[in-house]
């Protein structure tokens, strides 16, 4: 009895795991089934898994989270190696895993390669410095300088002595520019500097982390007088802005602007209006230096080439024409990258085109989402910060796009050409075609043009279609040509007709921003919504068989949720000194009559509002002095008061506080007395020092804030923030009432 009883279990047992290795074998044979239809796709998401590496470094707070979950990654590989059993299924989880431990530590490794101490506060100095580049500004009356200090001369004011970052960027007026400023100038000059600022509100453009990669430790406004302690080499940088200025010197300003663009890359002198009208229309793609360019110069190179030594009946039989035709533009593509300051995007779509080339000169296919993936690795092996930038994701996004749509058996076979085919419907399937491309193209690109932008046009495929041949095949040809014939002074014809068709271009930018609908425009969208998306669109771009429809589902599911997710009803800046109130019209009202530009349309577009925000003191339910508003908002049945200073000055004590306790937000760019108790949140200058900027949804009661405790990426100011723990709002501003929980604030 006791022998029987002993063995028991185990003859429990082992049936139960037979049963559930059964079970698992049943699940892994179709998977494996699937992996072996789709293994040629399988490379393409190697890129993918490096980016979602760097993507977890970026989401997770610490060193110490970036350590475990480099580990668990780690993990997962291993075990899927020792119980796969060699499956391809297992190979394929432990590649994946490994690549995204690569990804995380290639990100982890390039932050603290460029790490530079930023500058610890606001200050007010005089100091030398070498000038690394020059950047002129036209239209805004400033020339921009990326400088490396040498010595700090004095400080002013109540700035403490304190030594500068290497680099450092300053806007200074374009009256108090010395003459023939070139970089490797030393100069002396006095500027107002600031640590590179955060997200003014949540979602709003992260400069901080864009410049730690930049190794940039300030920026601010430079002011006069300048002196040039020694001149710098004309021939750094001067064939690039010497080039510019010829151009705008033979053109108009807002033709001159974009022709300037379209050569050297320098968008400096594009009047507001028009670039503002090319955004709109979804034409800024054609204003920066990318794929569009390099491959304009690189067919142009390897055709003229190709029927150049074309001519010598020695050449055409003797010399592989294609391969030294591919070599001159080979050449020709890392020239112009140079030129036009060899910035990410232009290195990244040269990179690309010299693939291509290469492919050609294998005899391979020239274009596939091989090609495309392959440039997406080197991108993220040197610069993998750059995944976070909308230039990557919208670059790669349009051509996977396009390649993924042409790869396809039924898009191949609808516009592969037919003999039966007269020009008039070989004419209608091109331009079918390209109707099609634009319309997945611009599907492709509105998610993360709403994502980082708040905006997207919607008639961008439809401008592309006429701007696009435009472009690449007259303005950029006349163009070359114009400069060429400028050799021999006889360039002003060619240069008339480069005007024109740049003012037919700017005509329809013009044209379709003005259109009734022209731009969609949605508040800061989660970014797990994002996420879904990209996800979705990668799944259904890079998987072939039937499966791929699956990504329809996470695509939708994150639509629906960016789509459906409420604009914020309050939005303050980190420095307190700006607010934005939604109003029953669904538009914004701004808390101070004189915000700039920038702050205005910031605001705005984070709000989800396209258009001019209106002034709080001229909305209804608002009763503003020029020091305080107190303005009342309806939602649900419920009405809040919010209550915000407007001024430095102060006010009498007694009535603030009597203010306070009637009020449920209250704002303001100082420190309030302890003795401000409003019904939910007080947002004073010292919260919003820990918090940052902050959005407010009332229906919901949650609220966003830029800083996230216990984050330590390493270009935030403070790497270890805290949560305010003032008494009178500690209760109030808690985890019960942040976005993850959803739960509204406590009723008075």
């Amino acid at each position: 009895m006791a022998n029987t009883a002993s063995r028991a279990p185990s003859t429990v047992i082992a049936p139960l795991q037979i049963a559930v290795w059964r079970r698992v074998a049943g699940m892994i044979g179709p998977i494996e089934h699937w992996l072996e239809a789709e293994r040629d796709q399988l490379p393409l998401w190697l890129p993918v898994m490096l980016g979602l590496g760097a993507s977890l470094w970026l989401l997770l707070p610490d060193p110490a989270s970036w350590a475990m979950a480099a580990a668990a990654l780690g993990g997962i590989a291993l075990l899927a190696l020792s119980v796969g059993r060699g499956g391809r299924a297992a190979r394929v989880i432990a590649i994946g895993s490994a690549a995204m431990v690569i990804g995380l530590a290639l990100i982890w490794v390039r932050a603290e390669r460029v790490a530079q101490p930023p500058l610890a506060r606001t200050m007010i100095v005089r100091f030398d410095a070498r000038v690394e580049r020059v950047d002129p500004l036209p239209p805004r009356g400033l020339v921009r300088l990326r400088l490396a200090p040498v010595a700090v001369v004095e400080t002013l004011g109540r700035s403490a002595a304190t030594a500068l970052p290497p680099h450092i960027r300053v806007n200074i007026a374009t009256d108090d520019m010395p003459a023939g400023l070139s970089p490797g100038a030393e100069i002396r000059l006095g500027a107002r500097l600031m640590p590179p600022p955060p997200p003014s509100v949540p979602g709003a453009y992260d400069f901080a982390r864009v410049a730690w990669f930049d190794q940039i430790g300030a920026t601010g406004r430079g002011f006069g007088p300048i002196a040039v302690l020694s001149p710098g080499d004309a021939e750094a940088g001067g064939l690039r802005a010497s080039l510019s200025a010829h151009i705008r010197t033979k053109l108009s300003p807002a033709p001159g602007g974009i022709a300037a663009a379209l050569a050297t890359g320098d968008q400096g002198a594009i009047p507001l209006e028009d670039a503002e009208a090319m955004r709109r229309a979804g034409l800024a793609h054609l204003l920066s230096v990318s794929g569009l360019h390099i491959t304009a110069v690189v067919g142009a190179v390897m055709l003229v080439m190709m029927r150049l030594l074309a001519l010598s009946p020695w050449s055409a039989l003797h010399l592989r024409l294609p391969l030294i035709a591919a070599a001159t533009a080979a050449l020709a593509a890392i020239g112009y990258t140079v030129l036009t300051g060899s910035e990410v995007p232009t290195i990244r779509s040269c990179v690309a085109a010299l693939m291509v080339l290469l492919a050609i000169a294998l005899g391979r296919e020239a274009m596939t989402l091989r090609l495309v993936a392959t440039g997406a690795v080197i991108v993220l092996v040197l610069w993998p910060e750059a995944l976070a930038g909308p230039s990557f994701q919208l670059s790669f996004a349009a051509i996977t796009a396009i390649v993924a749509l042409h790869e396809h058996p039924s898009v191949r076979a609808w516009f592969a050409p037919r003999e039966e085919d007269g020009r008039g419907r070989w004419l209608l399937r091109q331009l079918a075609s390209l109707l099609l491309t634009g319309v997945v193209v611009e599907a492709a690109l509105s998610p993360i043009a709403l994502y980082h932008f708040h905006k997207a046009g919607l008639y961008g495929s439809l401008a592309n279609i006429i701007a696009i041949p435009l472009t690449t095949f007259v303005v950029m040809p006349l163009e070359a040509l114009a400069l060429a014939l400028d050799l021999l002074g006889i360039g002003a014809p060619a240069w008339w007709l480069v005007e024109q068709a740049l003012r037919l271009l700017l005509g329809i930018a013009h044209a379709v921003a003005k259109a009734p609908g022209a731009v969609a425009a949605l508040p800061s969208m989660p970014g797990w919504a994002f996420g879904l998306m990209v996800i979705g669109g990668l799944w259904m771009a890079l998987w072939r068989t039937r499966l791929r429809r699956a990504g329809a589902v996470p695509l939708v599911i994150g639509a629906a949720w960016a789509v459906l997710t409420p604009a914020p009803d309050v939005l303050i800046t980190g420095d307190g000194r700006h607010a934005a109130l939604r109003t029953d019209s669904g538009n914004v009202a701004l808390l101070r009559d004189r915000a700039g530009d920038y702050t205005r349309a910031m605001l705005a577009e984070a709000s989800g509002v396209d258009g001019e925000p209106l002034l709080l003191s001229e909305q209804p339910g608002a009763r503003c002095s020029r020091d305080i508003c107190i303005a009342d908002r309806m939602v649900d049945g419920r009405r809040w008061r919010i209550l915000a200073t407007r001024s430095p000055y102060r006010v009498s004590i007694a009535e603030l506080i009597s203010a306070c306790r009637t009020a449920d937000i209250v704002i303001s760019e100082r420190r309030l007395p302890r003795r401000c108790t409003p019904r939910w949140l007080r947002l004073d200058r010292p919260v919003l020092q820990r918090t940052g900027g902050v959005s407010v949804t009332l229906s919901s009661g949650s609220v966003r804030t830029v800083f996230q405790m216990g984050d330590r990426h390493p270009w935030l100011p403070n790497a270890n923030r805290a949560f305010p723990v003032d008494s009178q709002v500690a209760g109030r501003f808690s985890g019960r009432y942040s976005e993850r929980s959803g739960a509204g604030p406590a009723r008075p």
